[in-house]
């Protein structure tokens, strides 16, 4: 038998390993289609996005990226629906205010916070406060004191979450007292407040914007650190002197926890590039949302302020979880 000499062997050491992956470079992926589970039906704002960005990743990826609409149960279904995935191509597409407020609804959940891993933030969704134009009032310091004039006398709705915890540290801290009215579709508050029979309503400016545009809503605030840039006129919570109501509507991608952090960064950047594209932009702005792109470790210290903020709130106000069956 012909034995190599120890050239050879070394020539064909060196090529074998050439062949082998680095243990530190990010995997060949994806393989196969990717998935986005949306926590909302078809034509959501976050829906929206997710599409956007389905349509731009595959140049990047080489394999198509779908959506699945899984809407109800306070986003639980879809979170329960990503995690039974177990899959590194299956995503959760979502605002991260669907899920931080759980801890202080629920007493028992099926995740924990490690299971949704931040991979990219895409936009902020725009959250504003509105009150019928005929009120005639200026300012949310304007309505406050009409408010505080006829105790229990004005009513109110709010988008469920993480806009319904704030809106009530807002109306303890500034001493209010308003009856809140439930609503099987929160939607149909917005024609209400134009017709007068409420006094107030948060939820998002793409809720607001057909009565606000049509004059029979004024928005007199938006809810996040910084003012719209399709509404550069209305003040933040903030500037106008209620930093209670001060939000951020944060949307974005998360991937499981079993996800090698490699990956987790190769697809934050790829989803940041394709954020960047100047049409989801424009798309983003017309259906009220803001593009607001960060990488994996700047979402998740986003997310975990808005989860300290939380706490606070559920602490000042007393709030329990609700014991499930």
């Amino acid at each position: 038998m012909r034995l190599m000499n120890a050239p050879a062997v070394a020539a064909a050491l060196v090529a074998l390993l050439a062949a082998l992956p680095s243990p530190t470079q990010a995997p060949s992926w994806p393989q196969r289609p990717v998935k986005f589970i949306v926590p909302f039906g078809p034509g959501a704002g976050a829906d929206i996005g997710a599409r956007l960005l389905s349509e731009r990743l595959p140049a990047r990826w080489g394999k198509p990226v779908v959506i699945e609409n899984r809407p109800g149960g306070d986003g639980l279904v879809a979170i329960q629906a990503f995690l039974s995935a177990n899959d590194d191509h299956t995503l959760l597409y979502t605002p991260s205010g669907n899920f931080t407020v759980h801890p202080f609804q629920y007493d028992k959940l099926p995740y924990t916070n490690a299971d949704l891993v931040p991979v990219a933030r895409v936009s902020n969704t725009i959250l504003g406060v509105g009150v019928p134009a005929a009120m005639n009032v200026g300012t949310i310091a304007d309505w406050v004191v009409r408010a505080k004039a006829e105790p229990g006398k004005f009513n109110a709705a709010v988008v469920p979450g993480i806009t319904e915890f704030t809106f009530d540290y807002f109306v303890k801290t500034a001493g209010l007292t308003l009856t809140k009215v439930p609503y099987r579709d929160i939607v149909q508050a917005a024609t209400d407040v134009g017709e007068g029979r409420l006094q107030i309503y948060m939820a998002s400016y793409a809720i607001l914007q057909p009565q606000t545009e049509a004059g029979r809503i004024k928005t007199i605030i938006v809810n996040g650190r910084e003012r719209a840039p399709i509404l550069p006129n209305i003040p933040t919570a903030r500037e106008a002197g209620f930093p209670s109501l001060e939000v951020e509507g944060l949307v974005g991608l998360f991937g499981s926890r079993t996800l090698p952090k490699e990956l987790v960064e190769k697809i934050g950047a790829d989803v940041v590039a394709a954020t960047k594209d100047p049409a989801v932009s424009a798309r983003l702005s017309a259906t009220a949302q803001t593009v607001n792109p960060g990488m994996p470790a700047e979402f998740a210290a986003a997310i975990q302020a808005q989860r300290d903020q939380i706490a606070k709130i559920a602490q000042e106000l007393g709030i329990k979880p609700k014991v499930q069956p």
